[in-house]
């Protein structure tokens, strides 16, 4: 029996990891800052899936959050055989609006944690020939948008490097870049969401099926929608400026509000 572990695994895109991997038969390993949600999530999938399930309570803005699960993905007698780095979040407003605390807070999650988990992992994978990192970043990550884009730029760029350095291992990372995803996301992070058109918004069950698959044809990077593979394709041909120019009013039509 495998055992993946999920940061961030309440909510969103990590509890439909969660959802998935436990229907699939994976041990699960649930990661969040909230005792209570995360038993009563275990309890759930223990009951459907008849699955171990273990929590850790941890918050990857702290030290010793990530030392927590640092010292979990250590653990060689219990390995860790799928890492889902899913942890994240948004400031609401612009540069310079955001209390400093808060974007540094952001780096922590988005980039020291990924960081320091991705090479905790990595490590003990690489001892035994196999397994899989996925670090969930977004497609703000390929347009010049604001410190939470270059968080999730920094994620993309490592995964990719970091993958390339393991090439042959039998450890395989891959970066997962989805576009608006219907979770709790926006709503935490005090972001009005109705001025964003239907047709943008995917399903979160579904970026995990499209993710895990592109990590199973052994990806580094995975756009888990043709449409949003499209607008990037686009993005590519604009001119840099012109691309900041097109971003920033997209951001204030369709980004925070």
């Amino acid at each position: 029996m495998t055992t993946a572990l999920i940061t961030g695994s309440t909510s969103g895109i990590g509890s439909a990891f969660a959802r998935r991997l436990g229907a699939d038969g994976h041990s699960l390993v649930l990661v969040a800052r909230d005792t209570a949600r995360l038993r009563e999530q275990a309890t759930e999938l223990h009951d459907r899936h008849g699955v171990e399930v273990e929590v850790l309570t941890a918050d990857l803005a702290t030290d010793a959050g990530i030392d927590a699960v640092v010292a979990r993905l250590g653990d060689r007698t219990h390995p860790v055989d799928l890492l889902i780095n899913n942890a994240g979040f948004g400031n609401k407003g612009r540069y310079l609006d955001v209390p400093m605390a808060d974007e540094l807070r952001m780096l922590k999650v988005h980039c020291e944690a990924v960081l320091r988990l991705t090479s905790a992992a990595s490590e003990a994978m690489r001892e035994r020939g196999r397994g899989g990192v996925v670090n969930v970043a977004s497609v703000a990550a390929f347009v010049p948008r604001g410190t939470y884009g270059a968080s999730k730029a920094w994620i993309v760029q490592f995964t990719q490097g970091a993958a390339k350095d393991l090439a042959g291992t039998g450890v395989r990372l891959m970066v997962l870049c989805p576009g608006f995803t219907r979770t709790e996301f926006h709503e935490r992070a005090g972001m009005g969401t109705g001025n964003i058109p239907g047709w943008m918004w995917l399903d979160a069950d579904k970026v995990v099926a499209a993710g895990l698959a592109d990590l199973a044809r052994g990806k580094s990077l995975s756009i888990p929608d043709p449409r949003y593979k499209t607008l990037l394709g686009l993005a590519k041909l604009a001119p840099r400026p012109l691309l900041g120019t097109i971003t920033s009013r997209t951001g204030r039509k369709y980004g925070p509000q």
